[in-house]
């Protein structure tokens, strides 16, 4: 522990952490719901474990807890946890869920020898941009799911986005890149807002509209992280 940090600084400190390891208790719920073919409870649970991770951060860097608390790695805690719910959990979710049958169900190693690839390397992330395809499976599977897609349709984009992970193209970290920052962040709220009836309501008879039109989010974050991943190349090499 750093010194010269009051106790209630400390106590703020580690109460981050738990605020982050909160992900794992959630991952446990999901498991459950998996076991229970909740797809309702699943989704759900997964949201809110998105949700502590997008504001995990912010909490860290406004209490300092590297400085605080120097000898607990909160960035591998969090490592753990987005592994289990970007990556594990939605994968196991393709085949609990009958989106893939057994005999494909093999197919969701590759996304996650992939992505544990992926974790594993030090130039994953720049201060401003995820290097190749950031592990968004859980978004992945919500779509498959709610668009009822087809075994063929899954297995094939599962497919082609395992082999992106090693294709070093720069993705916008939405709330680092500076490109278009507030646009991306504002446009993301906007998004986010439109996947909670869809987790909620993942069968209803409108959710497969919804999921269309959401997905001009998706179209927009892949537009502009080739822009910004052209200027990193044209800056790399000018």
């Amino acid at each position: 522990m750093a010194q010269g940090y009051s106790g209630g600084r400390v106590i703020a400190a580690w109460g981050v952490h738990l605020y982050t390891a909160l992900g794992l208790p959630l991952a446990v719920a999901c498991v459950i719901a998996l076991a229970e073919g909740d797809a309702r409870q699943f989704f759900l649970w997964s949201f809110l474990a998105c949700l502590i991770d997008s504001t995990d951060g912010f909490l860290a860097r406004a209490v300092k807890v590297k400085e605080v608390i120097p000898d607990f790695s909160g960035r591998r805690l969090d490592d753990i946890i987005d592994f289990l719910h970007f990556v594990c959990l939605p994968m196991m979710a393709l085949p609990a869920l009958g989106v893939l049958p057994r005999e494909l169900a093999w197919i969701v190693a590759l996304p996650l020898m992939a992505s544990g690839y992926g974790f594993s390397q030090e130039a994953a992330k720049t201060d401003d941009a995820f290097v190749g395809f950031p592990s968004y499976w859980n978004i992945v599977a919500l779509y498959v799911y709610v668009l009822d897609a087809s075994a063929t349709t899954t297995a094939v984009l599962l497919v082609v986005l395992s082999v992106l992970v090693f294709v070093p193209v720069h993705y916008i970290y939405p709330s680092r890149t500076p490109l278009l920052r507030p646009v991306t962040i504002g446009l993301g709220v906007v998004w986010a807002v439109m996947l909670v009836p869809l987790m909620l309501h993942p069968e209803a008879a409108w959710a497969a509209r919804l999921a269309w039109v959401s997905l001009l989010y998706p179209v927009y974050y892949t537009a502009l992280s080739l822009v910004h991943h052209r200027r990193v190349m044209a800056e790399a090499h000018g």
